[in-house]
């Protein structure tokens, strides 16, 4: 499910809703600061994120069918997912981003994210395209983290 894409959400339904409040509960356990429904097994064009990680009231972002509309400029820093714990590695991404979609009440809404936020918009909706930070690494590093991977899932640790 992690590798194939999100298809858009044709009506917000209370099941809907009750996926939302999941997702935020799952991201606030891990503890993490951004999830897609793919990560939770549910191929839908949904994300969340908290740059808070739930610390500070009114900073969560719910995205209902994003797209991303500019991106600009680049940063290069370490990331990490839930989806494949204990690995992190410097991942290349534009320093700032738009996304639009709409909010869990099916209001349109538009977001420029900097920094951390632009990373962390651009990471979820890798996810909904099915793509992992893994996927955009190249050379040693990323043969280094896949097998690793490999050798954990072999040995039943993964």
């Amino acid at each position: 499910m992690l590798h194939g894409p999100a298809a858009p959400v044709s009506e917000i339904t209370p099941d809907i809703h009750r996926l939302i409040d999941d997702m935020v509960q799952t991201m606030y356990a891990a503890p993490g600061i951004g999830l897609a429904a793919t990560q939770v097994g549910v191929p839908l064009r949904i994300f969340v994120a908290d740059l808070s990680a739930g610390n500070r009231a009114g900073e969560l972002i719910t995205f209902i069918n994003p797209e991303l509309l500019e991106i600009e400029g680049t940063q290069h820093e370490d990331e990490g997912c839930l989806s494949v714990p204990g690995f992190t590695a410097n991942v290349l991404r534009p320093s700032r981003a738009v996304v639009k979609g709409l909010d869990r009440n099916g209001d349109p809404q538009q977001i420029e994210g900097t920094g951390l936020l632009a990373r962390c918009f651009q990471h979820e909706l890798d996810h909904l395209d099915g793509r992992l930070f893994v996927d955009r690494l190249r050379g040693l590093t990323k043969d280094q983290i896949l097998r690793k991977i490999r050798k954990l899932s072999k040995s039943g640790k993964w």
